[in-house]
């Protein structure tokens, strides 16, 4: 069992920002800048090319609905999108707040926050939805 279905099924916990019956989105606990969340369907599939049309348009909707609310709580010129798909063996979007391209830069020291500063970014990103 991957750590998101462990996410999905409540077993560890996650800052959730939305979740309906499909999909599910929480904060980065180690992100590349604040504000930095990732998207999931909950159906478990490895690569997301593999995922099912329907299912796979329905992500790229929710991940647009929640793009919006983080621009919102952290002000910045684009919300940035990569899917790499190495880390975690579940398919799932980041949606990282941008100002700069180095905003999106994966090989970079990630950021350390505490359960708080997490608590009140997802709020944050909450009351924009």
């Amino acid at each position: 069992m991957s750590v998101f279905e462990r996410i999905i099924s409540g077993e560890i916990p996650a800052h959730k920002i939305a979740e309906n019956n499909d999909y599910l989105a929480f904060l980065d606990v180690s992100p590349l800048v604040m504000g930095h969340v990732l998207v999931i369907p909950k159906q478990p599939e490895d690569y997301i090319f593999d995922i099912n049309d329907e299912s796979y348009a329905g992500l790229w909707l929710f991940a647009k609905s929640i793009s919006k609310a983080i621009k919102s709580a952290f002000p910045c010129k684009k919300v940035g999108v990569a899917v790499v798909g190495l880390e975690v063996p579940h398919a799932h979007i980041h949606l990282v707040p941008m100002n700069a391209v180095s905003d999106m830069n994966f090989s970079k020291e990630k950021l350390k926050p505490s359960a708080d500063e997490l608590a009140s970014a997802a709020q944050k990103i909450r009351s924009f939805l």
